[in-house]
């Protein structure tokens, strides 16, 4: 480990997250006093996520060129001026639909490069061993999910009740913060000399992309999870905050409360996925919580009682952050670090670059069937996917693959 690095690493990301979380509560809040239309509301949703699609390869391969610490800070910083420009329109009430998905264009495309690196710049901070990986993980995702789902949301819904620009400001000055953190890590993050060419490029940012791709392809366990659930779960997303208001009768600060509901749950997973490991093994956890999520889904979907919808939504959150911190730590554990970058921007295109799609899916299903349509479709496929997946992760396969990356084969 890199002196403290991990530690203002986690920092940074907590308070980011934070603000992000009052962000990701006002701005569906401010779409819906825009438009009561589920596919116009959907369509902030999709221009936040469509830069995962269009530039996802672009920015692992870059990652891969660059020093990481500098990218990510450098871009936090630009994203304070956008967020901060954004408030500022709010006040002075010109904000609309176009200027809303705007905004989530350009703070998505500086989202591929920021968490492609937080990604790619962990195993330099703490080493590639699995338990090392999976226990800080769990610190990142559980700090996520504690500032950005659970602490954030409320905040967020109270701030929009009192001053709709107010939850700009605090988003603005939260990247700011977060990138003086990052900037004062110390060390150097980027590619080894000794890989490069006389010129400073092995070869072109193409064919660079194309190894990334070739490389994941090849990779029988981590080629098999993503798009689909992804694409599936984004549907309700983008039309929660209608569901929120009309099914179960929530206003601003009841909604930021149902979407804490999640993170209790998530915090939760975030403490016992790295022990759950060494109890119940690694492909017995990424299949189980996929399968069981669900039946979650769906009775989250069909419900009306904010309490059910709570509780069950909260069992989301739990499954979802055991899942994401184990699939994480392998996924960091088995990739050389010299694809890092390009491996984990590969594994976010095909999961991320299916939100925006969902995104649309959702609110055309919603428009088409009624609000509840999106969970319960997700809530019914998401369980055939996970044993679909089956072949291709369980005990034998991930020992395998940690074999031919020379690790131990662990639980």
């Amino acid at each position: 480990m890199r002196g403290n690095g991990f530690g203002r690493l986690w920092a940074a990301s907590g308070v980011s997250n934070l603000g992000d979380g009052v962000y990701g509560t006002a701005l569906p809040l401010l779409a819906a006093t825009l438009t009561r239309d589920p596919l116009l509301v959907s369509v902030v949703s999709f221009a936040e996520w469509l830069p995962w699609l269009l530039f996802g390869l672009l920015s692992g391969a870059l990652l891969d060129r660059w020093d990481r610490r500098r990218v990510m800070w450098v871009v936090d910083a630009g994203r304070f001026a956008v967020v901060g420009g954004l408030g500022v329109a709010v006040l002075l009430d010109q904000a609309g639909i176009a200027l809303l998905a705007a905004v989530g264009f350009l703070l998505g495309s500086g989202q591929t490069l920021v968490d492609t690196g937080a990604h790619s710049i962990l195993p330099a901070l703490v080493s590639r061993d699995a338990q090392r990986l999976e226990r800080a993980n769990g610190r990142l995702v559980g700090t996520q999910v504690l500032t950005q789902e659970l602490a954030g949301p409320p905040v967020g819904g109270f701030l929009f009740s009192v001053a709709t620009w107010a939850p700009f400001a605090v988003d603005a000055l939260s990247f700011a913060a977060g990138s003086a953190l990052v900037a004062s890590i110390r060390g150097q993050f980027g590619p080894d000399p000794a890989e490069l060419g006389p010129e400073g490029r092995r070869t072109t940012l193409r064919s660079e992309i194309a190894e990334g791709l070739r490389w994941l392809a090849a990779h029988r366990v981590l080629r098999a999870t993503g798009a689909l659930v992804n694409l599936l779960a984004s549907g309700g997303s983008a039309v929660m905050v209608l569901f929120a208001q009309e099914r179960l009768g929530l206003d601003a600060v009841g909604f930021g409360l149902l979407l804490s509901a999640s993170a209790v749950g998530g915090v939760l997973g975030s403490l016992v996925a790295a022990r759950s490991v060494r109890v119940v093994g690694t492909a017995q956890i990424i299949v189980g919580t996929m399968v069981l999520s669900g039946p979650a889904l769906l009775v989250f979907g069909l419900s009306s009682e904010p309490w059910l919808a709570g509780v069950t939504f909260g069992l989301v959150g739990f499954l979802t952050v055991v899942f994401n911190v184990v699939m994480g730590a392998l996924r960091q554990a088995l990739t050389p670090d010299r694809l890092l970058g390009r491996v984990v921007s590969a594994f976010r295109l095909f999961g991320y670059g299916s939100v925006p799609i969902g995104s649309l899916l959702g609110g055309v299903l919603a428009r088409s069937f009624g609000l509840p349509a999106p969970f319960v479709v997700a809530g019914v496929v998401v369980p055939v996917v996970a044993l679909l997946c089956l072949p291709a992760i369980n005990t034998r396969t991930i020992a395998e693959a940690r074999s031919a990356a020379g690790l131990t084969p662990g639980p």
